[in-house]
């Protein structure tokens, strides 16, 4: 994978293009944080306001744990995962692959496109775009 040589403010913090999916349900900024498990995760807090938003689209999204399938772009890296619940809110995985490609880290504030991927006839291993 190419990395372009931009400045990570420029990159994690660009103008959103639409997201390849029909329609984008939220936009927000948040901090990029660290989440240690078995191994160190890295993740975005999603604000209260886009929170309400997820939960009303949960009970057509959700495939059991809570978890919510979503189809996100940070810069120009667009991909699928899932939202998972965390203190009363849900916060959002930040995959390697992702924070590599634009430049991002820890600390570092990142402007996300999101949209809830309702399960109709999507399918169960999260086929769609990939980083």
């Amino acid at each position: 994978m190419r990395v372009k040589s931009l400045r990570r403010a420029h990159r994690w913090r660009g103008p959103l293009a639409p997201l390849r999916s029909e329609g984008v349900d939220a936009t927000f900024t948040a901090k990029v944080f660290e989440w240690r498990g078995p191994a160190p995760f890295y993740w975005l807090a999603l604000p209260a306001e886009v929170c309400d938003h997820v939960e009303a689209e949960a009970a057509v999204a959700s495939y059991g744990w809570g978890a919510i399938p979503v189809c996100v772009r940070i810069g120009g890296t667009e991909w699928e995962t899932s939202l998972l619940p965390r203190d009363g809110g849900y916060v959002l995985p930040v995959k390697k692959d992702v924070r590599v490609h634009e430049q991002g880290d820890v600390g570092d504030t990142v402007t996300v496109a999101m949209q809830v991927a309702p399960r109709g006839g999507r399918a169960a291993n999260g086929t769609g775009p990939r980083v």
